[in-house]
């Protein structure tokens, strides 16, 4: 049977956190280590409730920061020191965009409310024919619930997709419920796979 959707991951894949120092100098100036903060902002209990939409991403950031000890009033620029190093793949982007003239392209995030707004705002929603946002549907990647919901956005059959996504338990979820996945690891190792399976199928 041929694909008919590909769908993305954004963290690790779509935006990557390419450049360390700014987020290690931030844990050095709260007195932590790199992995400690990067563990209180993606994975405390405060990041999994906004992630399945139980909280807001702004109540998730206060909750980061007062676990840091620190006023109200950093919030924003804890935010912004932590994602200094991030980027956004254009190219890859392109890539999509070129997709989408001959199947669909979804996106399924395990993220915190303001990510739709933000992508919006990054002026590349155009690459998607659709968003499933875990804090929008209420369910995280690896459940099964949230690969449904994505294809039935799509109204695709899961053998008619493939997901790309960087976290192994994700890409272990999508070929559960009957898709193919592509760990991603490199950009051009996962585009040169994902061309290879949409050739095969065409």
């Amino acid at each position: 049977m041929s694909l008919r959707a590909v769908y993305f991951d954004l963290g690790g894949v779509i935006v990557r956190t390419e450049f360390q120092a700014p987020r290690q100098h931030l844990a050095e100036r709260l007195g932590l280590e790199y992995e400690d903060i990067v563990k209180a902002v993606f994975a405390g209990e405060s990041s999994r409730r906004a992630s399945i939409g139980a909280i807001s991403e702004d109540e998730h950031w206060a909750a980061v920061v007062d676990k840091f000890h620190l006023p109200a009033s950093d919030i924003q620029s804890v935010r912004d020191d932590f994602f200094a190093g991030d980027i956004t793949d254009r190219k890859l982007l392109d890539f999509m965009r070129d997709l989408r003239k001959t199947v669909k392209v979804g996106l399924i995030s395990n993220a915190w409310s303001g990510l739709r707004p933000w992508i919006v705002s990054q002026k590349f929603e155009d690459a998607f024919d659709t968003m499933t946002i875990s804090a929008e549907v209420g369910v995280m990647k690896p459940d099964a619930r949230i690969y449904h919901l994505a294809l039935e956005s799509l109204s695709v059959r899961p053998e008619e997709a493939i997901l790309l996504d960087d976290f192994i338990e994700n890409v272990k979820g999508a070929q559960e419920v009957g898709m193919a996945a592509i760990h991603f690891v490199q950009p051009e190792l996962a585009m040169k796979e994902l061309d290879k399976l949409l050739n095969k199928t065409r």
